[in-house]
C-alpha cells in the first residue's frame, strides 16, 4: 500500500506542476512599432486589435493607439541571419566536399596528379562553406526583415484587412 501512496503523491505533484505551467503560459503578441502622424513612436507587444484602435503593452503599461492617428505599423521580426549563415555553411561545405569526390577522374597515362580527390574535396569544402555562409546570411537577413505597413491614406477596406491580419498576431486574437 505504501508504493501506491507514493505513486499517487508523485502523480499529484507532477499534475500540479503541469497545470501550473499551463495556467501561466500566455501566447505572446507580436512586437510592433507604431508611428503616429504626429511623429510619436510607440514600441510594444500587441495585446489586442479593437475596431478602431490597437491595444499594446509598453513597458508594463497598456497603451491604446487610435487607427486614425497611425501612419505606419511595423511588425518586428527576429533576425534569422545567424541561422541562415549556419545552414549555408553546413550545406555549402558538404556540397563543396562531395563534388570533387564525385567528379574525379584518373589522369591520363603519363600525367601526374599532384593533389588527388582529397585535396579537391578540402578546397571545395572551404570555398563552398564560405560561399554558403554568405548566401545563407543574405537569405536569413531577408527572412528576418521587419514588415512595414503604411496605412495612412489607405481606404477603410484595406485598413480593415490589415487589422484582421494583425488580430491573429495579438496576444488576445479574439478580442471583441
Amino acid at each position: 500500500m505504501n508504493k501506491g501512496k507514493k505513486f499517487v503523491s508523485l502523480f499529484l505533484v507532477f499534475s500540479l506542476l503541469a497545470l501550473y505551467g499551463n495556467l501561466y503560459a500566455k501566447k505572446k503578441g507580436a512586437e510592433l512599432i507604431v508611428r503616429k502622424k504626429d511623429g510619436q513612436k510607440i514600441k510594444g507587444e500587441l495585446i489586442a486589435v479593437k475596431e478602431s484602435s490597437l491595444l499594446m503593452l509598453v513597458s508594463g503599461v497598456d497603451v491604446s493607439a487610435d487607427i486614425s492617428d497611425i501612419n505606419v505599423i511595423e511588425i518586428v521580426k527576429k533576425s534569422k541571419t545567424l541561422m541562415g549563415s549556419l545552414i549555408g555553411l553546413i550545406s555549402g561545405a558538404g556540397v563543396g566536399y562531395l563534388i570533387p569526390l564525385i567528379t574525379y577522374s584518373e589522369p591520363p597515362p603519363g600525367k601526374i596528379d599532384l593533389f588527388g580527390p582529397e585535396y579537391g574535396a578540402k578546397c571545395g569544402a572551404t570555398i563552398g562553406g564560405i560561399l554558403g555562409t554568405l548566401i545563407g546570411a543574405g537569405i536569413g537577413d531577408a527572412a528576418g526583415k521587419n514588415i512595414r505597413i503604411q496605412i495612412e491614406g489607405w481606404p477603410d477596406t484595406e485598413v480593415k484587412e490589415v487589422l484582421e491580419k494583425l488580430r491573429s498576431k495579438a496576444r488576445i486574437p479574439d478580442y471583441q
